[in-house]
């Protein structure tokens, strides 16, 4: 359950720093606006209803991608922590 959290913190924390980045850039007129747009663009759902200007635009496909990697990561990660546990859990028993 700590890993899980963790990783969820952690890509909380990604989402949150593009969304200051959207708003440094003046992206959107809100930070909810922003972090919609950035929470969205990490996840790769990409509805199209917010969207960058011309100049930024390379900028949420950027973070698109980092996100559909990051995640993909952390579920191998987390599928390793799980299978470790596991054997752990399994050798327990044995002994």
């Amino acid at each position: 359950l700590v890993v899980v959290f963790g990783i969820f913190a952690l890509h909380t924390a990604q989402v949150w720093c593009y969304a200051a980045l959207y708003e440094a850039l003046g992206e959107f007129s809100t930070f909810e606006e922003a972090l919609y747009f950035s929470t969205v663009s990490f996840s790769t759902l990409g509805f199209g209803d917010l969207t960058l200007s011309i100049r930024w635009r390379v900028l949420g496909a950027i973070e698109a991608v980092n996100g559909l990697v990051l995640i993909a990561w952390s579920t191998a990660f987390f599928m390793s922590v799980t299978a470790r546990l596991r054997l752990l859990e399994h050798n327990w028993h044995d002994h």
